[in-house]
């Protein structure tokens, strides 16, 4: 039996998952506060994991009480619980140190497996917090988006190779610089080049530098990226487009460290390397167009970005998001737009979707931007209808939770505590699955079936352990 911390200010929350914890067989210790938490842990040295909320009242929120925990020798185990994740709080708490990052609601097995790992897990060596990153712009909350922000996290402060693979448009360049932004080396520069956008035989000047009269037209010394980035990020843009010989040199230069200017001297370089393409890398290297050496060297930390269309619980925040960073927040989309932009299946990804958006702000000339506003084409509609028994039990229970709470939202004319009431849950749970579901943005009016599409988003979730009944085994 392991003594677990539960900090949570939510004391019914608290007291859910401290009776889960009991039925698992351990022993719960509840905290209220990050003040009283910190307090706790000093004096029950026993402490085997904590379960920390994120959002707490006082002078101590949860990513301070992660830092202080941290800093300590040989800290617990720490799982961040929220109803708030965001790509900012998920990567620096993952950077911090903490073990996991979920969002509230958890399910009993999804806890029981927290706890499991937690408790398996060796002793955590102390780590200095540094300070916070700036916002990165990765909105999304989906699983697969949630796996980029813990890998960020948890690759952010390492001097590993990193390969990012993904369509055109998904957002690669944003990881990249999310990436340097929570890394260690942020104080360095970040710098970008497009491997594919630059000719051939200007590539390796581009990159390695060159001294004057090296070459014809070299009328000055050029420092060349892998210098610029010294002490920062190199990011290497569409690297499946580097041509074959200069793949060579880029291995040698990852390796030792050390980068030659053309016509020049090798010059030492302390630089973190960040690779991304949308090809298909092993095939490449099966076909012969691509290093093997090449491939295994960048692929150390490999981070895989999910197109927008298996992404369909960050459309909807997406594109406020994309209204709000063009000055446009003032304008809001209607029932029958967010449908519409659900059923699109985005062949050209984010990026398409911001074009989309951006374009219907500044052409609509009221505030609500609906359907017939948004210029999609027909073709790429969603043609296949949801299937309620797709996949595994979990799935299958989120599909069916996320059309019950839209029917129930209709069914009260958009009113959440009415809605909450017909669903027999409490208001800060409905508040938490809207948001996770992405029901938020629809207006009143949403008719059903514009809105259940969006339920076989994040189908790992599972529902918020109830106590158990008298007929409970």
């Amino acid at each position: 039996m392991a003594l677990i911390l539960i900090v949570d200010d939510d004391a019914a929350l608290a007291e859910s998952l401290a009776e889960t914890i009991a039925d698992l067989g351990h022993r719960p210790v509840v905290a209220a506060s990050g003040r009283e938490a910190l307090s706790r842990l000093a004096a029950e040295p026993g402490v085997a994991a904590i379960l920390l909320d994120l959002r707490m009242p006082g002078d101590l929120d949860g990513m301070a009480v992660l830092a202080r925990i941290r800093a300590q020798d040989s800290p617990p185990p720490v799982t961040v619980l929220t109803a708030y994740a965001n790509a900012g709080n998920t990567i620096e708490a993952m950077r911090l140190g903490a073990h996991d990052h979920l969002t509230k609601p958890v399910g009993r097995a999804d806890l029981a497996a927290v706890l499991s790992a937690m408790l398996d897990r060796p002793a955590i060596p102390s780590a200095a917090a540094g300070e916070p990153g700036a916002g990165d712009g990765l909105v999304g909350s989906s699983a697969g988006m949630r796996r980029v922000q813990k890998t960020i996290g948890l690759a952010a402060d390492s001097d590993a190779t990193i390969l990012i693979q993904g369509e055109t448009g998904t957002g690669k360049e944003l990881v990249a610089r999310a990436l340097h932004t929570y890394a260690k080396r942020r104080s360095g520069a970040f710098v970008p080049v497009n491997c594919a956008a630059i000719p051939r035989d200007l590539l390796e000047s581009e990159l390695f530098g060159h001294v004057r009269g090296a070459f014809s037209g070299a009328v000055t010394d050029r420092t060349g990226a892998f210098r610029e980035a010294n002490g920062g990020t190199l990011f290497l843009d569409e690297i499946g487009d580097m041509p074959r010989e200069m793949q060579a040199k880029i291995l040698r230069v990852i390796q030792d460290k050390v980068v030659a200017p053309v016509g020049g001297r090798p010059v030492a370089v302390a630089v973190r390397v960040v690779a991304a393409t949308h090809r298909d890398l092993p095939g490449m290297v099966a076909a012969g167009t691509f290093r093997e050496d090449l491939y295994y060297r960048l692929n150390v930390v490999p981070i895989a970005l999910p197109p927008l269309r298996e992404r369909l619980a960050d459309i909807l925040p997406l594109a406020e998001h994309f209204l709000a960073g063009a000055g446009l927040g003032g304008k809001r989309l209607t029932a029958a737009a967010a449908a519409r932009l659900l059923g699109h299946a985005w062949p050209g990804n984010v990026r398409e979707l911001r074009n989309v958006i951006e374009r219907a702000g500044v052409l609509v000339r009221g505030d609500a931007i609906d359907a017939p506003d948004l210029d999609l084409p027909a073709a790429a509609r969603r043609a296949e209808p949801v299937d309620w028994l797709a996949g595994d039990l979990p799935g299958a229970v989120a599909r069916l939770e996320a059309a019950m709470i839209a029917a129930a939202l209709e069914a009260s004319g958009g009113n959440r505590t009415a809605a909450a009431r017909r669903l027999g849950i409490q208001r800060q749970l409905l508040y938490a699955k809207i948001e996770r579901y992405g029901l938020g943005a629809p207006t009143d009016g949403a008719r059903l079936s514009d809105l259940t599409t969006v339920a076989v988003a994040n189908p790992d979730d599972q529902a918020w352990p109830l106590p158990r009944q008298p007929s409970d085994p």
